[in-house]
């Protein structure tokens, strides 16, 4: 063998040496080096290329900081999610009001069809590239560069969620080059089964069936078919993987939820279509599954229209969402090292966390739980649809926002109510209007209105109790006065209407506006507004302390529903005020709860002053109350009480009432105050209507709990309220002269505060007189038979510390009829002159004459009239009437008594003197001037005639 290679060897070189081979080896030698240069060249070519293009990668990239493994990690998974509202009992009410609906989901509850359906689709290398696939990173650049039609595009799923989440949707260049190099950087990070959850949790999907935009493989779910992503099906699945790709032009729902027409749901379905091409190709499913899913009608899986929750519960949603922007604030503010409290009182402050916490909780997705019970605010928004009795609706004219033309609107009796749980402060539902659509006002919790009578429970009675004022059935003054420096001359609902001295529980259950303006002029000084705002009152101004209007209704800014009815829960507490809400705990995403709601009560009033307030206005709901109708029309029996409430000209109207359960506020009125009256009767009285309406509230509310609406439990009279007798003109302990007089009543005492020991002195011996319905002290000069000689009067300092510095007429302290002979022993200023004269008439044996115009007239004389003069017949006093009979034959005259024992002139003569009858006689023989027997009674007398 080593013989064999010598030999070749030395042919070989004998073969090169010849002279034929020279030229061979000089043409080698040239296509060598050209074959050198060319290489050369080539790697020099690419080196500079891929230099030049590495150099403008840099430089599209060179602003990208350097993100960590967290921050990367923590802006990949936050994105934004929808929040939730919920009633009561955790029943969903549906997403928040906000420009894209998301709901996370994880990767173990997607269909594994869904899964493939959308690799298949959008990423069929997903498993195998490392974020980027490079040969479509090049095909989509020579496409861009050549401008070609066909853009088959070339990003990854990484990629996408690279531009979702952390980038922006712009085309450019430099967008993309770090989308590349942040996709390199993310699959270092994150496994595939994150990044592909994570994909699916963020993606458009265009619309749902309400006409919202969505986003996330389960809002798609839910939002399109109705059902979640783990049970779509193979055509369901290719449908909603197809549609990211031009999400409104693939969607099968409007902007309104409305379903597409058959040429609008062509794309979608020819997309559908394509995608089970591709899953075919890939492995995915095979040509059976393929073929059976192409024949498919998707269109019958379509979710139906789903109501939007802001458009079925417009005014709770929007309620909830403020209540939880204001409770975010807060939490974002303390969160900053800022005290909530700056919020109310900084403007800008404010303002800046409210838009702050407007984009948490539309985006943050939390789970807002309510306090709203479902049922119940369903049944009152019935029951407030189906209620005739509002008044009258009227028109004005305002401009077409869409059009600018004028068109008439309806301006309607709006109402608000709301049922806060006493012990709690949940609010278990409310009304806030008739009409979203018409007007947006929520009437229970933002309107602020004029409360009317329902204030003066709050601001005089039990701040009067609380004082040790007045016990339970303490005397009141029920008289008018008129203070000077402002011409302040109020009048109870019946303006001509004057109780005198009444209890002070008849008054509230009649509603007294004179009784209640002078007790509180008389606590006036101890400012009890402040017990308002302990009590949750928030528009409270300086003129609301001292201002005396303000203890019936006439606060500055009004009051909501919600603040007047929540203060009555005071009085069934206990005395402590328990704020009400209606946002029960707020979770996040995880479930945990990040906010939750904690009772703090507020010491306000003695649990005897809420008991004996209480007491109190059960009365209203009883016979002689304001509010007897509504108990009238209940179903059921509780233990309530209760307050109505009427502005100035029937522009509000209110009723409050509580049990030991729960508390329902009633308010009817126009949105731009006016007169609820109508020409008619068509609708009733307006406090017949909010009787009627409350009433109708609570029967349902009691339909749906009866155990908590109808409670058996009544209020529990505290150790410190007892039954004491005192006199009932005076309040003090009850006399001798006030025990003869049969004034000595009991009621319910604060023994703690206020107990009736002192003696009382109002009575003193009186001789009186009555004119004009009033008791007034006998002058010396007041002929006897008109004064009523024994009994008891008022004394002078009784008299002064009853009227007060308000002052009023005395006489008005006590009807004439009042006791056993008790009068009020004011004086009367007499004018001076006679009285005028009276009228007098005779008829069937009966006298009767007109009462006189003059105004101190304390009785009257009757007298007869013959030849030799005047006789008296009779005195009446002027209570005793103005008839009396008479006999016949007799000529009468009637004079007025005054005060002073001046008399009026005659009146005019009535009546005949009787004569034996005339002989016979013919009728031409009669002699003018004598009288001739007549039957009156058929005789028409004119009343300006006088017939001798």
């Amino acid at each position: 063998m080593k013989e064999w290679l010598d030999k070749f060897n030395k042919k070989i070189e004998s073969l090169v040496s010849s002279k034929q081979m020279r030229y061979v080896r000089i043409t080698g030698g040239v296509f060598w080096n050209l074959t050198l240069l060319a290489v050369i060249f080539v790697a020099t070519t690419l080196l500079f290329v891929g230099g030049v293009g590495a150099g403008y990668f840099a430089s599209l990239t060179k602003d990208e900081p350097l993100r960590s493994k967290e921050e990367m990690r923590e802006q990949i998974f936050s994105y934004e999610e929808t929040s939730e509202l919920y009633f009561a009992n955790d029943i969903y009410i549906g997403k928040i009001r906000t420009d894209l609906d998301r709901r996370e989901t994880s990767l173990a509850n997607i269909s594994p069809i869904v899964i493939n359906a959308v690799l298949a689709t959008e990423d069929e290398y997903f498993r195998e590239h490392e974020g980027i696939v490079p040969k479509a990173v090049l095909r989509g650049l020579l496409q861009d560069v050549s401008n070609s039609s066909t853009q088959t595009g070339g990003s990854t799923l990484t990629q996408q969620l690279i531009k979702n989440q952390i980038l922006t949707n712009e085309v450019s260049y430099e967008r993309k080059a770090k989308e590349i190099l942040l996709a390199f950087r993310l699959e270092k990070f994150m496994s595939k089964e994150e990044i592909l959850e994570a994909y699916l949790n963020i993606i458009p999907y265009g619309r749902n069936s309400s006409g919202r935009n969505i986003a996330g493989i389960e809002t798609a779910a839910q939002g399109i078919f109705g059902i979640p992503a783990s049970k779509l099906n193979l055509p369901q699945a290719a449908y909603i993987a197809g549609i990211p790709q031009a999400p409104f032009k693939y969607t099968p729902f409007t902007n309104k939820g409305e379903q597409k027409s058959a040429e609008g749901m062509k794309p979608g379905i020819d997309r559908m279509k394509t995608v089970l091409y591709r899953m075919q190709e890939v492995g995915y499913i095979s040509e059976k599954e393929y073929n059976e899913a192409i024949g498919y009608d998707i269109t019958k899986d379509l979710k139906g229209y789903e109501v939007r929750p802001e458009d079925k519960y417009p005014w709770l949603t929007a309620e909830l969402e403020m209540r939880a922007k204001e409770i975010f604030a807060k939490i974002l503010a303390e969160e900053d090292g800022i005290d909530p409290d700056r919020l109310k009182e900084e403007k800008n402050l404010n303002e800046k966390y409210s838009i702050l916490a407007d984009r948490t909780i539309r985006s943050g997705g939390y789970r807002i739980y309510s306090t709203i019970n479902k049922d119940m605010y369903d049944a009152m928004r019935n029951v407030t649809e189906e209620f005739t009795l509002y008044g009258q609706t009227y028109k004005k004219k305002e401009k077409d926002p869409e059009t600018g033309e004028e068109i008439d609107v309806d301006v309607p009796v709006q109402t608000g109510s709301i049922v806060i749980d006493n012990k709690t402060g949940r609010i278990l539902s409310f009304v806030g209007g008739r009409d979203h659509q018409l007007e947006q006002l929520n009437h229970a919790t933002q309107a602020y209105r004029s409360n009317g009578s329902t204030m003066k429970p709050l601001l005089a009675y039990a701040p009067a109790l609380e004082y040790g004022v007045i016990g339970a059935g303490s005397p009141v003054v029920d008289v008018k006065f008129k203070r000077d420096y402002d011409n302040y001359e109020p009048v109870n609902y019946i303006p001509t209407q004057e109780l005198g001295i009444i209890p002070a529980r008849q008054a509230v259950a009649s509603s007294q506006n004179l009784a209640l303006l002078r007790l509180y002029d008389s606590i006036l000084d101890r400012r009890p507004a402040t017990y308002l705002d302990k009590m949750g009152f928030s528009k409270l101004t300086e003129g609301d302390y001292v201002h005396l209007s303000t203890a019936i209704g006439g606060i500055t800014h009004g009051a909501t529903v919600e603040e007047n009815t929540n203060a009555y829960t005071t009085f069934a507490n206990e005395g402590k005020f328990i704020d009400a809400y209606m946002i029960d705990r707020i979770e996040d995403l995880d479930g945990n709860v990040i906010y939750e709601h904690e009772v703090e009560p507020v010491e306000v009033f003695s649990p005897e002053t809420a008991y004996m307030m209480t007491d109190m206005l059960r009365g209203v709901l009883q016979q002689g109350g304001t509010a007897t109708l509504a108990k009238s029309q209940l179903k059921f029996s509780s233990d309530f009480a209760a307050k109505t409430g009427t502005t100035q000209d029937h522009k509000d109207v209110w009723l409050v009432g509580y049990n030991p359960n729960i508390s329902v506020g009633v308010w009817l009125g126009y949105d731009q105050p006016r007169t609820l009256y109508a020409f008619n009767n068509r609708y009733q009285h307006p406090s017949n209507r909010v009787n009627r309406l409350w009433a109708n509230y609570l029967n349902t509310l009691y339909d749906i709990d009866p155990d908590l609406i109808g409670t058996k439990e009544t209020f529990k009279k505290p150790e410190g309220v007892v039954t004491q007798s005192f006199c009932g003109i005076s309040g003090l302990a009850a006399s001798t002269s006030c025990s003869n007089a049969g004034l000595v009543v009991s009621d319910l005492f604060n023994k703690n505060v206020f107990l009736p020991t002192q003696p009382d002195d109002s009575f003193v011996s009186s001789t009186s007189v009555v004119i004009n319905g009033s008791t007034y002290a006998a002058l010396p000069s007041t002929p006897t038979e008109f004064v009523q000689m024994s009994g008891y009067g008022l004394n002078q300092a009784f008299i002064d510390r009853m009227l007060g510095r308000l002052g009023g007429d005395a006489s008005k302290l006590l009807p004439f009829s009042t006791g056993n002979g008790v009068v009020s022993g004011a004086q009367f200023e007499a004018d001076g002159a006679p009285p005028e004269a009276v009228f007098a008439t005779l008829a069937n044996g009966s006298l009767s004459w007109t009462a006189s115009a003059s105004n101190d007239v304390v009785g009257y004389r009757v007298y007869s009239i013959t030849n030799e003069g005047r006789s008296l017949v009779r005195s009446l006093k002027s209570y005793e009437g103005f008839q009396m009979s008479v006999s016949e034959g007799v000529r009468y005259v009637v004079v007025a008594v005054d005060i002073t024992g001046l008399e009026s002139g005659y009146s005019n003569e009535v009546g005949e003197v009787y004569t034996a009858p005339p002989e016979p006689e013919d009728e031409e023989n009669i002699v003018p001037g004598e009288i001739i027997e007549e039957d009156l009674d058929d005789i028409e007398i004119d009343p300006e005639t006088t017939i001798d």
